[in-house]
């Protein structure tokens, strides 16, 4: 099979969205399938223009505002219709579309090519997050402008198929994301990085993300003075500066990736997320990987992932006392506390990359027999 891939954004920029892509190319090029990957360009000289084997094709891209390490592929669709003629791919999937994105789905349709596009990013939500309610709207109509003109949708959660349907989208298909068990293993809790976070040895409370708006790590303040413990903060991002004052205590890692993100995970006693705004979330997932139990916002994707009282704890939205008494109660009870944690490592088993990614190629053949029954579809 020939695969296009059009991605938001791709390596060097290191996000849930590249995460999952790689993962795919990995997979497509185990099974001899040719892939080409168009991203935005990256003034960092280290972008690479091969990955995994599969070409990587930039086209011109400015920062994003307040966003400086995110960049948007900007300009008309003829670039990637010419991209995409000359590589002829069976299928074009399409990575978290928005910007670039849109202008793929044209693309592809002038050229007569299915589509499988990949909804990831809830760009409405942070728009209303950052403020520019105005823009929400607007962001709607983009994306399903989008989805509506793909053969195709692949959403990760029961929460996000729910809102692309609600908006009048057809043709939205569930399509989870797996989890590397091998690299996120209860093996990994180490005692060095557990000293460096709490030399005192207070138990850890971990959270793994971008530092930014609309991830609402400033809601872990709620958190401050649980007794016995330290809330550590593994990421970067924009927020950093303004987090670290707010949350004085709090042990901040900076970015971290490979080896030394799975052993910080494994080394937290209990992981937290308070995003209200993820589609999936891929880090509780590596928590319970790591045999560590959740306490995460009930919206979104963590509604498929946290068992509420078994694996972890869902709070309401916004309730951030709801937050600290679930924390607390994990936190004061040690055998509690052992027990959702087996039950979050047993709850993630088999949800392998291998068997996620056959599952999209499937939803590729699938999407390539569709659009040939109708061929003007829109």
């Amino acid at each position: 099979m020939r695969v296009a891939i059009v991605a938001e954004s791709f390596l060097p920029s290191v996000n849930g969205v590249t995460h999952s892509l790689l993962k795919v190319i990995q997979h497509l090029r185990s099974r001899g399938d040719e892939v080409l990957v168009i991203a935005p360009t990256s003034p960092d000289p280290a972008a690479p223009d091969v990955v995994e084997g599969a070409r990587v094709k930039r086209l011109p891209s400015l920062p994003l505002a307040g966003y400086t390490d995110l960049r948007v592929a900007v300009g008309p669709v003829a670039p990637v219709a010419a991209l995409l003629a000359e590589f002829a791919p069976d299928v074009v999937h399409v990575a978290s579309p928005f910007m670039l994105g849109w202008r793929a789905v044209q693309a592809a349709k002038q050229l007569g090519l299915p589509t499988v596009a990949i909804y990831q990013t809830d760009v409405p939500g942070y728009a209303a997050r950052y403020g520019v309610r105005f823009l929400e709207n607007w962001a709607w109509q983009r994306v399903e402008n989008i989805h509506v003109a793909a053969t195709r949708t692949l959403a990760p959660s029961t929460s996000a198929v729910s809102a692309l349907r609600g908006h009048g989208i057809p043709r939205v298909h569930l399509w989870p994301r797996g989890v590397d068990a091998q690299r996120f293993h209860p093996r990994w809790r180490d005692d060095a990085f557990r000293w460096a976070a709490a030399p005192d040895g207070r138990r850890l409370i971990g959270y793994v993300g971008r530092l930014a708006l609309e991830k609402q790590v400033e809601d872990l303040a709620a958190l401050d003075g649980i007794p016995g413990t330290r809330l550590v903060i593994v990421g970067d991002g924009p927020q950093r500066a303004a987090l670290q004052s707010a949350l004085p205590d709090a042990h901040f890692t900076g970015f971290l990736g490979g080896t030394d993100l799975a052993a910080a995970v494994a080394s937290f006693d209990l992981f937290v997320h308070p995003g209200e705004l993820e589609t999936f979330c891929q880090t509780i997932q590596e928590a319970m990987a790591s045999g560590v139990p959740v306490v995460a916002t009930g919206r979104g994707g963590p509604l498929d992932l946290v068992d509420s009282s078994r694996t972890g704890w869902l709070y309401t939205p916004g309730n951030l006392a709801e937050l600290r008494g679930y924390v607390a109660d994990l936190m004061g009870d040690d055998a509690k506390r052992a027990a959702f944690s087996a039950a979050a490592f047993t709850s993630v088993q088999g949800r392998s990359w291998s068997a996620v990614c056959e599952a999209l190629v499937h939803h590729y053949d699938e999407a390539i027999a569709e659009h040939s029954l109708l061929p003007a579809r829109s």
